[in-house]
């Protein structure tokens, strides 16, 4: 972590979020990091490197990026239902992805329908996804208290 002012840490709670975070602790304890505390507004503890830790979807839920975009949705998007039908009504016989990944596939349904199809990480600066949704603001806020 020589010469590093911030090291930010940002995974999938997946289905266990306690689980998730004791496996980042002890990460981090293996690399001579003292393991925080858990917040419900994303973690960051100063120090020699600053860090901060954001389980994905909300640092409360067990869920990943895909249940984090899920909420910027712009509310009452006309297309979003039929993103999901879409991949809903693909036969599972048909299917290249694991009944684990259907919200992913969606949002990507979803992505390719905007007017310039794109990436998920892309989609918010590009005005796809609200921006000022309160998740977004307080992810927006744990990268300034890390990075800033």
């Amino acid at each position: 972590m020589a010469g590093r002012s911030a090291l930010g840490i940002l995974v999938d709670a997946n289905d266990d979020l306690d689980a998730r975070w004791e496996a980042v602790g002890h990460q981090l304890r293996q690399a001579e990091i003292e393991a925080p505390t858990r917040t419900s507004a994303g973690t960051v503890v100063e120090g020699k490197p600053r860090v901060g830790i954001w389980l994905m979807p909300d640092n409360g839920s067990a869920g990943e990026l895909e249940d984090f975009i899920q909420e910027l949705l712009p509310e009452g998007d006309p297309v979003w239902p039929r993103a999901q039908r879409y991949i809903d009504d693909i036969p599972a016989a048909h299917r290249k992805f694991t009944a684990g990944k259907i919200l992913r596939a969606q949002i990507h349904a979803w992505l390719a329908t905007r007017k310039e199809p794109r990436k998920m990480g892309t989609a918010v600066g590009a005005g796809d996804l609200n921006a000022t949704h309160p998740l977004a603001t307080q992810f927006v806020d744990w990268l300034r208290r890390l990075f800033g």
